[in-house]
């Protein structure tokens, strides 16, 4: 395994980022990027990678789905009670990465993370498939459980309970909202000497600048 990782290669070679031509707002110039992603058709562009840090300062990570939010933010859905729920009641600042290796393009973004009203999480509840919607009762998220039947029985339990009806929002689950404080755009660019376009908030105000590779 060692030996077979260390020589897999790959070098960036479509395009460049300069800061000239990158927007003046970090959210125009994500939008800008996401609807590429969108026209090249990548598979599940929305998907991101999420990392929280608990109360001892262990980190974790792992891929949620972006649901909206944008200009203020960038925002997500889960169960409060999960292991990454834990987590950002704890310790509220969060990243966020997505990676294109088609467009050879990556995009960072940090800040703190708050839960969104319940407005929206029940209107985006609403909308999810209805499997969905029981399988946010039936999970009881990051914990330890028998096996897949003891899920299944979960499962069919709410599916009972709300025959006939429709499914109403667990309270332990809802969205949340990253409040973007720095974004990075990551070109990949020949001999690993990459493009990387950053903004960051400072006094209500973004600021633009280049870091190295």
């Amino acid at each position: 395994m060692n030996e077979l990782v260390s020589q897999l290669r790959h070098e960036y070679s479509r395009e460049s980022l300069d800061e000239s031509s990158t927007a003046a707002h970090p959210a125009e110039q994500f939008e800008r990027w996401f609807q590429e992603a969108l026209k090249a058709e990548l598979p599940e562009p929305h998907a991101m990678t999420l990392a929280t840090v608990d109360a001892n300062g262990k980190p974790s990570a792992r891929i949620v789905l972006l649901r909206g939010g944008l200009p203020d933010g960038l925002m997500f859905f889960s169960n409060y009670l999960s292991r990454k729920g834990v987590e950002l009641a704890s310790n509220p600042y969060a990243s966020l990465s997505f990676f294109w290796p088609e467009l050879e393009r990556q995009i960072r973004v940090e800040g703190k993370v708050s839960p969104v009203s319940a407005g929206i999480s029940d209107e985006y509840f609403a909308q999810r498939p209805r499997g969905s919607q029981i399988g946010a009762w039936a999970s009881p998220q990051s914990k330890p459980i028998g096996s897949r039947d003891e899920l299944t029985e979960h499962e069919q339990r709410f599916e009972l309970e709300f025959e006939g009806r429709a499914v109403a929002r667990p309270p332990h689950w809802g969205g949340y909202l990253l409040h973007a404080e720095y974004f990075e755009f990551w070109q990949g660019r020949m001999s690993r000497l990459h493009d990387r376009v950053c903004y960051k908030l400072e006094d209500g105000r973004w600021k633009k600048f280049r870091i190295a590779p």
